[in-house]
């Protein structure tokens, strides 16, 4: 009898654990995401690494698989990729983001403006990732379903 009831209990408890701590891919649908960064990284790009870290969190909590996301960098944001050249760390979260499917997308009127080149300032852009416009960009994703996020 008493087996029966150590059962039965353990049983219950294996059932309430697994319910409560339900995989977190398991709660969130589908996603598309935007995340807008255009300001200063901060001393040792402290701001540029949270940012970062936010959209690593956001994807371990939806699931590689279930979420798509990109990354929109206009005005002081896109020092985030200038200050990666010589960021160790920086060039690492963006690589590996990347390999995530992470998309990061760079205005061209702010390398237009501040006469940077994305070939030898900037850390792995590419001529697909530059878009014509990083505000109307963001316009344009949240019309497609993106859903908006300022880390």
């Amino acid at each position: 009898m008493l087996t029966r009831f150590a059962l039965a209990c353990a049983a219950a408890i294996l059932a309430m654990l697994t319910v409560g701590h339900a995989g977190a891919n398991d709660r969130y649908d589908v996603q598309k995401v935007v995340y807008h960064i255009n300001q200063n990284g901060g001393e040792d790009s402290k701001y540029y690494k949270g940012a970062l870290r936010n959209v690593q969190n956001h994807i371990n909590a939806v699931g590689r698989d279930k979420i798509e996301v990109k990354v929109v960098m206009h005005g002081n944001g896109v020092e985030l990729l200038r200050a990666a050249k010589t960021d160790q760390a920086l060039q690492s979260e963006v690589t590996s983001l990347k390999t995530q499917n992470v998309t990061f997308l760079v205005c061209n009127n702010t390398l237009q403006g501040r006469d940077i080149n994305p070939e030898t300032d900037l850390f792995e852009v590419f001529e697909d990732e530059i878009v014509p416009s990083g505000v109307a960009e963001l316009s344009h994703l949240q019309q497609q379903g993106y859903t908006y996020v300022k880390p």
